[in-house]
């Protein structure tokens, strides 16, 4: 076939959209008093965030000490000069093996630095010429000031972060290049407002839903542009998303989850007034987002293909069209939750079958139970999106003229 061929038929034929227009109850849609609602959405919505921001913003840096703990936030670079295997100098029947460090920056440089790791299996093993981090303590005696971090991996992280930004841009372009700025955008709402507010001591619940809210607004209006679609993914979100706090807050209290099943979290009990039962349920809100973002785009492009595709589709055709492709995408993305989660805690999991206790008895711990919870929460949320931005985006794009679907409204 002609490729000119080809391409006629991928065109929309605007003379037939147009023609269209005279069909009675498709008439009315090209009158010029018509107004589009949806517009006012960002601009409350925005307006909404920017008061809610100002009046949650962080002070200034809270300084919390965390060296009792064994935790400097100063951490430079060093090379593993010698690694020699050999009994250890406090016991020796004990194997060991000596690593000396020789420091390439901080306050004092060139400083050599000798340790000793006891045989275990969660032992590093160390290679001649290594960089490896080390934290340091100055408060320490000298021959403790330098201790081993971890590995040096920041190149390897750039190099995988650059072929990721790559990959996307060479795929999406222009959009692959949108949203990278709206993942730049999540990533600076979370370290420059979410972290710093609950550090201080505000409710990690409020600012989570500022948050998360802030991070749909700014990811979806940067990715996708300021058009009606767009409006109706951010309503949908922010539903699903309202729908998501309620249920999160009433489950945790039924379920009377003390907040303290990992370390992290007693870690934070010692060093400040954190809301830690509080940052299971932020952790759900910001974990249900990503989610939610992608069910509300896509329930909403679907039903503008569709009716691009046939124009003389009722508001009531295109949201059961729509619907259906939600439940496929939607049985997807559940099974994608808890794999992401069985993944993570996957050590977790092999532990707690080792032990031989029912199933019933594992998911009750709290640590198991958190994750349950985490899915089946977040999961609900991800349903109630898909209805609430299929009938949203079914009763705009009815109304929307052909022209206006041409041009991408």
């Amino acid at each position: 076939m002609p490729v000119a061929a080809v391409e006629g038929k991928r065109r929309p034929d605007t003379g037939s959209l147009r023609a269209m227009t005279d069909h009675p109850d498709l008439s009315r849609l090209m009158s010029p008093d018509r107004r589009n609602p949806l517009v006012a959405v960002p601009v409350v919505v925005g307006a909404i965030l920017v008061v809610a921001l100002a009046l949650t913003w962080p002070g200034g840096d809270r300084e919390i000490d965390l060296t009792q703990l064994g935790i400097s936030s100063e951490a430079y670079r060093a090379r593993v000069t010698t690694v020699t295997d050999g009994p250890c100098s406090f016991a020796t029947n004990v194997p060991c093996t000596a690593v000396l460090f020789t420091l390439l920056e901080g306050p004092t440089p060139g400083t050599v630095s000798l340790q000793e790791f006891e045989d275990l299996p969660s032992t590093p093993r160390f290679s001649d010429g290594e960089v490896v981090i080390m934290s340091y303590i100055p408060e320490a005696s000298p021959s403790f000031q330098y201790q081993f971090a971890d590995r040096d991996r920041r190149g390897l992280l750039l190099g995988v972060t650059a072929l990721f930004s790559l990959t996307v841009v060479a795929f999406g372009r222009m959009r692959g290049l949108a949203a990278l700025a709206g993942l730049a955008a999540s990533v600076v709402v979370m370290l420059v407002y979410v972290v710093p507010a609950i550090i201080q001591g505000s409710s990690p619940v409020l600012i989570a839903t500022i948050g998360a809210s802030t991070i749909g607004f700014l990811a979806l209006y940067l990715s996708h542009g300021f058009r009606s679609l767009t409006h109706v993914a951010l309503v949908g979100t922010l539903g699903a998303l309202a729908i998501t706090v309620a249920l999160s807050g009433l489950v945790l209290a039924a379920a009377r989850f003390s907040g303290f099943a990992g370390e992290e979290s007693i870690y934070l009990s010692l060093v400040g007034d954190i809301d830690v039962r509080g940052l299971l349920l932020a952790g759900i809100v910001l974990g249900a987002l990503g989610a939610l973002d992608d069910v509300t785009v896509t329930q909403a492009s679907a039903v503008w293909e569709v009716s691009r595709a046939n124009r003389r589709l009722t508001a009531g055709e295109l949201y059961r069209a729509g619907v259906r492709v939600g439940r496929d995408h939607i049985a997807s993305t559940v099974n994608t939750l808890l794999l992401a989660y069985a993944g993570a805690a996957m050590p977790l999991l092999l532990l707690l079958t080792i032990s031989q206790q029912g199933l019933s008895i594992i998911a009750n711990s709290e640590i198991v139970a958190v994750e349950i919870v985490r899915t089946l929460v977040g999961s609900i949320g991800l349903v109630s999106a898909v209805p609430i931005t299929t009938l949203m985006a079914a009763r705009v794009v009815s109304r929307l003229t052909d022209q206006e679907l041409i041009d991408g409204h």
